[in-house]
């Protein structure tokens, strides 16, 4: 009798298990974790309201795979957090792939990949990025970036570091001549500081985009770690967008360049 009970709950708990696991992947609606703001990849317009490249191809995605988006404005520091805890379900927020995040979550195929570059006012007297150009100096990073990490292992010895919760924060500082040069990536170091004309800025040096330790693989979605189903839907879809050329058409409206 005992062992005849045990083996019904054990296969009920299987029965339900596995339903648990078939509702997990069966979604109308995915809810998105975003930090911003981060021009051009997420910010808000005008209006108010969300936009930018990650925004705009995650709606994309979603309406190609015939299910809603739904954005949830999350910091950087807890947005990995966020996701493992269920707050949201993916995360489309300019995350670089790399080893050390492959440990907590599982990313769909990269969806861009941009370089990193340095930002100083067009009067710097920084004349180059090395140890010796940048000595004493104070360079801004956003904070638990991997150009935080990075800046902080090839300089941090030599110059001060400030992280900033958001490129808007970092871009007060630089004004406030409190950071002397600025670390980001191109495209939002471009929108945030070239592309402003209330700022007089340039890029010093070469693009950034090695060693692939700090800077990955490019950008893409994060998941839960089970969620494999869900992860290989969207990565379905953004083959299906790359091949119809509404990848490119949304690629172009925000780096025309």
């Amino acid at each position: 009798m005992n062992r005849l009970l045990t083996l019904t709950m054990v296969g009920a708990a299987v029965a339900m298990t596995a339903s648990t696991t078939v509702q997990a992947r069966d979604y109308d609606t995915v809810r998105f974790g975003v930090d911003v703001p981060y021009e051009p990849m997420e910010y808000r317009d005008a209006d108010g309201e969300l936009t930018g490249f990650d925004i705009d191809l995650g709606n994309a995605l979603c309406e190609e795979i015939g299910i809603e988006c739904e954005w949830i404005v999350q910091g950087w520091d807890g947005i990995i957090p966020g996701l493992q805890s269920r707050k949201y379900d993916a995360i489309m927020s300019s995350m670089t792939i790399n080893d050390d995040r492959r440990e907590q979550v599982l990313f769909s195929d990269p969806y861009i990949t941009p370089p990193s570059a340095w930002f100083v006012p067009s009067d710097s007297e920084i004349e180059d990025v090395s140890e010796e150009g940048l000595e004493d100096f104070t360079i801004g990073v956003q904070r638990g970036t991997l150009q935080d990490n990075y800046a902080t292992d090839m300089y941090g010895d030599v110059a001060d570091i400030n992280r900033y919760d958001t490129a808007e924060d970092l871009v007060l500082d630089m004004e406030s001549e409190r950071a002397d040069i600025a670390f980001l990536d191109f495209p939002v170091g471009k929108a945030t500081l070239i592309d402003n004309d209330d700022y007089d800025y340039q890029v010093i040096g070469d693009m950034i985009t090695e060693p692939k330790e700090y800077f990955g693989d490019g950008f893409g979605i994060a998941f839960r770690k089970r969620d494999e189903a869900l992860a290989e839907q969207f990565n379905e879809a953004l083959e299906t967008l790359r091949e119809n050329g509404t990848y490119d058409e949304i690629y172009d409206k925000y780096f025309s360049m």
